[in-house]
């Protein structure tokens, strides 16, 4: 009998020749979920992989759309899980070709395989990413109060890890490592690249730097107004930085555990709409959260204008429309959309707009009651086009006032309405995160909410 390999092993390996760690849970932990975020969104997001494969436990690790489309997956998940798909077979989940860019579509995931996790792999967590042109896998590793992250992209640690997963599935299953094989040999050349290493620290030290490593806040002595209210001014921004990633990260492992159970044939229809009711829900404060930290991370930065690229807003729109009617259609609030033909495209920042247009259709909505309406109307204005949004309550003509003047500033980047109960974008905050996509908002009183979006051709 092969001799079995379980995940502790292969974390050991990565371990070798390391010094012992000196971080306990909550600071490993905390050095895990950042160099998720600098792995995908500093390194891998703006390579644009288009193939690879990973490797995860006990849950997945990626979570941008993106690279679960582009890249296969398999993951080794505690039993419960991986006997959801008693066949395991790969997820190929239906997806339309016009809407591949919306976040309320369930079915836009990419497939991976469930793995059977055993009782002797334990539960530290698990990557190991492998593209043409990264080859990288983490883990976090140690007995309590001496732990630490690892990172490894060398070579010979890598055709190690790769030779005791061999050998484990193997043990297993012969067909998962025979396609294990092929697609390391189909899309997979392994190269040491030693400017991997050179950059990811350094990104993951300045992601570290802008989150906060508690939520408790300290009185600062008033010796020089000035600088403690730019002090404090940060600290309001590195906590909100964190409190958006704590809540986005059990979020989107939810909402991932979801679209696990969504995939069985055998569940009751009550059953699937709930998880699916379930899953909007999840994503729907997930791009919340995510709309106050691109805030939260404007007020440290100036905006990038080289990032905004030409953008057919028309389209987007109308690609838009089936996920924004949905979730109005749980509140009760219809929505119309009227877009002149032909519209020539403006320039922005297309992923970042279609979030801040999400937003924007939840904050002027968020205090209309059952049978308010919401229309939403692009016409071209000169050199620009000009975007409008209207919501009216129920019975009546009265516009509904997007932003109401009840509203309290909680500082540089939220509000709150206490007519709604809940916390949204400042007025300040939403105008400077729609001028760093490219759009100039007007609001008036008679709460009509405009914006104007440059024309593509006049970027000169």
């Amino acid at each position: 009998m092969k001799e079995f390999i379980s995940l502790k092993t292969i974390q050991e390996r990565m371990a070798q020749d390391l010094s012992v760690g000196r971080s306990n849970e909550a600071t490993v932990r905390r050095l895990w979920w950042a160099a998720l975020d600098t792995l995908q969104q500093d390194i891998l997001m703006p390579m644009n992989h288009t193939h690879g494969i990973w490797l995860s436990a006990p849950l997945p690790a990626l979570y941008e759309p993106k690279l679960l489309t582009n890249l296969k997956g398999w993951v080794w998940t505690p039993h419960q899980l991986a006997t959801l798909n008693p066949n395991k077979s790969f997820f190929l989940l239906p997806s339309n070709p016009d809407n591949t860019n919306l976040r309320n579509n369930i079915f836009s995931t990419n497939d991976y395989r469930h793995l059977p996790l055993n009782i002797e792999d334990g539960d530290d967590p698990l990557l190991i990413l492998l593209t043409s042109h990264i080859q990288i896998a983490l883990t976090l590793y140690g007995p309590p109060n001496q732990r630490s992250l690892i990172v490894r992209n060398d070579q010979k640690t890598i055709k190690d890890i790769l030779s005791m997963i061999n050998l484990r599935l193997c043990r297993e299953t012969t067909l998962d490592a025979n396609e294990l094989q092929v697609e390391i040999s189909k899309h997979i050349l392994l190269d040491n690249n030693p400017e991997l290493e050179k950059g990811f620290w350094p990104l993951l030290s300045s992601r570290l730097a802008t989150m906060a490593p508690s939520l408790s806040l300290q009185t600062i002595p008033d010796n020089n107004p000035k600088e403690d209210e730019n002090s404090s001014q940060n600290g309001e921004i590195s906590i909100l930085e964190a409190i958006t990633h704590e809540v986005r990260t059990p979020l989107a492992t939810i909402r991932t555990l979801i679209r696990s159970l969504l995939r069985r044939k055998d569940l009751d229809k009550l059953v699937i709409n709930r998880l699916k009711q379930i899953d909007s829900e999840c994503t729907e404060q997930i791009d919340r959260f995510g709309l106050i930290f691109n805030a939260a991370e404007l007020q440290r930065q100036k905006p990038e204008k080289s990032r905004l690229a030409s953008t057919d807003l028309g389209r987007m729109l109308t690609m838009l429309q089936p996920s924004w009617t949905e979730l109005l259609d749980r509140r009760g609030i219809k929505l119309a959309l009227e877009i002149t033909p032909e519209l020539p495209l403006v320039l922005s920042d297309p992923e970042r707009l279609e979030l801040m247009l999400g937003g924007l259709i939840d904050r002027s909505t968020r205090g209309l009651k059952p049978g308010g309406s919401l229309a939403l109307e692009l016409r071209p204005a000169g050199n620009k086009l000009k975007l409008q949004i209207v919501s009216k309550s129920v019975g009546t003509k009265t516009k509904h006032s997007t932003f109401s003047k009840q509203s309290s500033e909680l500082g540089a980047v939220l509000s709150w309405d206490p007519n709604t109960g809940s916390l949204q974008l400042s007025h300040s905050a939403t105008q400077k995160l729609l001028a760093s996509l490219g759009g100039r908002m007007a609001h008036r009183r008679d709460s009509v909410l405009t914006i104007f979006f440059p024309l593509a051709e006049e970027k000169s």
